[in-house]
């Protein structure tokens, strides 16, 4: 799965537990009718994806969600989700590049210039 949209928050690395489990969270703001503010978490070395990207960047983000089950010490059972992030792109590199690398067409001619010759060429 994907969310695109622009970064809002990048939050510090924090380190948990005697075995250093290591989080980051970035907020990501869709672009649509109803615009959404998705926190995303990476962990471990997922991190560092994050230290080239700032806020106002558009990005795409590879996403996993995650559940899991706990039981308090009283019994009762609840459930939680997160996102996590395990790929992000910088749109905006994309969208320059994307542009200069498109040849331009060659010998174009509008669809509406077709002869009714041409439409007796179909095998059907």
């Amino acid at each position: 799965m994907e969310v695109q949209g622009k970064i809002k928050l990048v939050g510090e690395t924090k380190t948990f537990g005697n075995n250093g489990f290591r989080k980051r969270e970035v907020v990501v703001t869709t672009e649509e009718q109803y615009p959404q503010h998705i926190m995303i978490e990476f962990v471990q070395d997922k991190t560092d994806l994050l230290n080239n990207f700032q806020v106002g960047q558009p990005v795409k983000i590879g996403i996993n969600l995650r559940g899991r089950e706990w039981v308090s010490p009283q019994g009762e059972t609840k459930y939680f989700n997160s996102i996590q992030g395990w790929r992000i792109e910088n749109l905006q590199a994309d969208q320059s590049a994307g542009g200069e690398n498109v040849p331009p067409p060659d010998n174009f001619e509008p669809a509406n210039n077709l002869n009714e010759e041409d439409y007796d060429d179909l095998p059907f």
